[in-house]
């Protein structure tokens, strides 16, 4: 069977998952549990759609929101980004209807803008009473210098407000933010850059083959990866699958994106390997296919060593996963398309592709 149309919102065990939101806890350790148990179920069943915001909350560990919090951050109009932020909301998810239909540009811009407001208390370290010092205190973070609005930080908010409340968007955004990958959104984007070395390394030991072809062909990650792994695969479409692959990372860690699109690779591996110009199918990555990007994840994971799975879940916001990839990494120069490529992938990802494609 083809796992191309099929409507994973709504036939995939979606009732373990509503029996472990049901149940009845006595003590915070019980809840701790039922926080792993949902973790473990979202590695291999999908969240139904219409649980995400709830499910998307406990993973992220957002257990307090406030609308009065969130308005006084809004209180005092723009922010000095005001205008980068509205340079970038209009076209956010543009084409897709289902988004569109449900979040519009002002709550895009008055998130951001929010978000803003609680990183500059953050910058500042102003010890006060104001609103965002009080969402400042009620967010879990890593405190990181020169964290700003970075260009693709509205794609990363857009998925925030169509599963969740404007005000449990917000919270969950920056939670996601601070918490989660503050190396990403520094001026520098230290954190994409780390993101896209561990993709190589990673391609490199998980299909040494297919990181010698692309190699060969002066294709880093940095060439064909740069904004998939900035916006943790939210540019490319459908929103939809995106969301089941969000389901997911968010169970798992943030550092699965990186696994992703490795994944993604791995769909059109054939195609990339007998193609003269690779590059020409990297531009635009294909449709992403949740299920089939899942199902090759979990096999990539069971194959990566303990040292880089380590790197991985923390390069996003440990500084000092980047100073240790200053190291260049190698590739075969002497690599060339005559070589036989076809017949050499690795067997556990034969035996994941042939999975998917049943």
């Amino acid at each position: 069977m083809s796992v191309d149309n099929l409507d994973y919102d709504s036939i995939w065990c979606d009732e373990t998952v509503r029996d472990i939101l049901t149940r009845q806890h006595q003590d915070s350790i019980s809840v701790q549990n039922s926080i792993a148990d949902l973790r473990q179920n979202l590695m291999t069943n999908p969240c139904p759609a219409e649980l995400r915001g709830l499910v998307w909350k406990l993973l992220l560990g957002v257990y307090q929101t406030s609308w009065e919090d969130y308005a006084g951050l809004l209180k005092d109009g723009p922010t000095a980004l005001a205008g980068n932020i509205k340079n970038d909301t209009f076209r956010t998810f543009s084409t897709d209807t289902k988004f569109t239909g449900n979040v519009t540009e002002d709550m895009l811009i008055r998130m951001l803008n929010a978000f803003v407001r609680v990183n500059d208390a953050l910058i500042s370290a102003v010890e006060n009473n104001s609103r965002a010092t009080i969402v400042r205190n009620h967010l879990n973070f890593h405190r990181i210098e020169s964290l700003t609005y970075v260009q693709g930080m509205n794609v990363l908010a857009g998925p925030f407000l169509l599963a969740l409340s404007e005000v449990e968007a917000f919270y969950g955004f920056s939670t996601f933010i601070f918490k989660w990958c503050p190396l990403y959104v520094q001026p520098t984007m230290r954190g994409v850059h780390c993101g896209l070395r561990l993709l190589d390394i990673c391609l490199r030991a998980l299909d040494p083959t297919l990181y010698g072809y692309l190699r060969g062909k002066n294709m880093s990650a940095n060439t064909y990866a740069f904004a998939s792994v900035m916006t943790f695969s939210a540019c490319t479409p459908p929103l939809s699958e995106l969301l089941q692959l969000w389901d997911y990372m968010f169970a798992r860690g943030r550092h699965m994106n990186v696994l992703f699109i490795i994944a993604q690779l791995a769909l059109i591996r054939t195609e990339l390997l007998q193609s003269p110009s690779p590059i020409n199918l990297l531009r635009v990555l294909p449709p992403l296919r949740a299920k089939a990007i899942i199902n090759l994840t979990n096999s990539l994971c069971k194959n990566l060593s303990p040292e880089l799975h380590d790197k991985l879940a923390r390069h996003a916001y440990d500084e000092e996963i980047s100073n240790e990839l200053g190291i260049q990494t190698t590739t075969d120069s002497n690599y060339t398309e005559q070589d036989d490529t076809t017949t050499d992938l690795p067997a556990f990802m034969v035996d994941a592709i042939d999975n998917v494609m049943i």
